[in-house]
């Protein structure tokens, strides 16, 4: 079975420094029908304008991802983690017992956007960790890389829940056959441009969710970023 949700019935805000989508139920933005994806909490398209940024809040028992996607991203946490994401950047952040953190956008001219990703863990109370590693446009083309694993196989980051995430590029002819085991699920997040998913066609910020699929097949791209979610 194969659920499609468009970019357009996501949650919105605007606040003038921030202006955000919402994939799932967050802050104020509220739907019974869209409260998670298994353990796939939040998807957050953000962009922050220049000189702006999340002040200092905290978190506890969630994994969370940040995407970047054009800009760059500034972060701090309690931990004494400090560092600058760019595209191609992916940072986990483990918060479990509990961590605070800011997010910003210091360069002068230039939006910071990025995917906000929050994945329930399979442990509560775990020690707040932090990790990021780069993956580049080109090792991406026209087939879907892990980038966050359950256990940090193939490079990616770790996080603690048995899943998988993937991320590709495609156009043209490009095409990519992921297979999802019986008992597991697949969300299929399409960042940019277009993209058909199991025959589908899907354009940005569009998502499907497949349950009791045997495989996620990805075609017709059309200068096309996407992750693909597999999930218990």
């Amino acid at each position: 079975m194969i659920e499609i949700r468009l970019s357009k019935e996501r949650g919105y805000v605007d606040y003038g420094w921030l202006q955000s989508y919402h994939s799932f139920s967050f802050a104020n933005y509220y739907d019974s029908r869209h409260m998670h994806f298994g353990p796939l909490r939040v998807i957050n398209e953000d962009r922050v304008i220049p000189g702006m940024g999340f002040d200092t809040h905290s978190h506890h028992d969630m994994e969370i991802i940040s995407y970047v996607l054009g800009g760059a991203l500034a972060h701090k946490d309690s931990v004494g983690n400090t560092s600058v994401l760019r595209p191609g950047d992916v940072q986990r952040m483990t918060a479990g017992t509990g961590v605070r953190h800011c997010e910003f956008n210091y360069t002068p001219t230039q939006t910071t956007h990025f995917l906000q990703i929050w994945i329930q863990p399979a442990q509560q109370g775990l020690i707040p960790s932090y990790e990021e590693r780069h993956f580049d446009t080109t090792r991406k083309r026209g087939k879907l890389v892990l980038i966050a694993s359950g256990d940090g196989r193939d490079g990616s980051v770790k996080a603690h829940q048995d899943i998988a995430l993937y991320a590709g590029y495609f156009d043209s002819a490009e095409q990519a056959a992921l297979p999802i085991a019986q008992g597991r699920r697949a969300y299929v997040h399409v960042v940019r441009g277009k993209l058909n998913v199991n025959g589908t066609p899907l354009s940005s910020g569009d998502a499907a969710k497949l349950t009791d699929e045997a495989v996620v097949k990805l075609s017709s791209g059309q200068d096309s970023e996407v992750l693909v979610f597999d999930l218990p």
